[in-house]
């Protein structure tokens, strides 16, 4: 008989696993413009679906923007698009930010509105320029390529201090995460009952069999290390 992994039975898609986006504020992205332009923050909104604070920017030409907001910045300020100062909130190209500077939201290609460093207090920086790649160390301490015309905005995102606060009680992480529509807690296979999950049973930490699954095994048996190419100690 046994029942569904955890994994199965959010694909089926109940209301138990289904995000409440009609909550969220907006998408937190880009616009785009043939040349620069300058707008105005018009207000600061708090989205459920994001850990960092969203700005409203309205542009002189008439466009308004949700985007992610960085530190030390107020309602009323002035920020740019294109080339300009080099303050927090500008949005320009990577070919066009010196090096050093602390960017946030960087795009992986050109347009798409911007996949990195987009979590509260993030930010990264621009190590080297070239003709045809901008190399950008990304908060993980690794270093990636980009396209110049990829666009970020310029600072550090706000929020920073979001996670040094201790939840203190499980029940206010449930309720933190409850608020993202997040599945908590999150539980060991071990420690789950042989009729619910492959590694279960026996006692709680004691595996029963390896971690190991084929690239063919069927949904209730692909759960640990899905064909790996390597186990064990890396040779030298």
């Amino acid at each position: 008989m046994g029942k569904n992994l955890i994994q199965q039975r959010r694909g089926k898609g109940s209301h138990t696993f289904r995000v409440i986006s009609f909550r969220f504020r907006g998408k937190a992205t880009y616009a785009t413009f043939t040349e620069p332009v300058d707008g105005t923050i018009i207000d600061i909104v708090d989205c459920p679906g994001h850990s960092a604070p969203l700005a409203k920017i309205k542009y002189d030409n008439g466009k308004e923007i949700l985007t992610i907001a960085p530190e030390n910045i107020r309602v009323g300020e002035r920020v740019g698009y294109g080339v300009g100062v080099i303050k927090s909130g500008t949005i320009m190209q990577l070919k066009d930010i010196p090096e050093g500077t602390a960017i946030f939201n960087i795009e992986a290609r050109p347009g798409d509105g911007g996949k990195f460093v987009r979590a509260s207090g993030c930010f990264a920086k621009i190590v080297s320029k070239f003709q045809n790649k901008i190399i950008v160390l990304l908060p993980s301490s690794k270093e990636k390529e980009f396209i110049g015309e990829c666009r970020a905005s310029i600072g550090v995102i706000a929020g920073s201090g979001r996670t040094e606060k201790p939840f203190y009680k499980a029940g206010n992480k449930y309720k933190a995460m409850q608020a993202r529509n997040k599945y908590y807690p999150h539980v060991s296979g071990l420690s789950m009952n042989a009729v619910d999950h492959p590694f279960g049973g026996r006692s709680s930490h004691a595996k029963g069999k390896p971690t190991q699954s084929a690239r063919n095994s069927p949904p209730g048996r692909k759960v640990g290390k899905i064909a790996p190419r390597r186990t064990g100690r890396k040779s030298r």
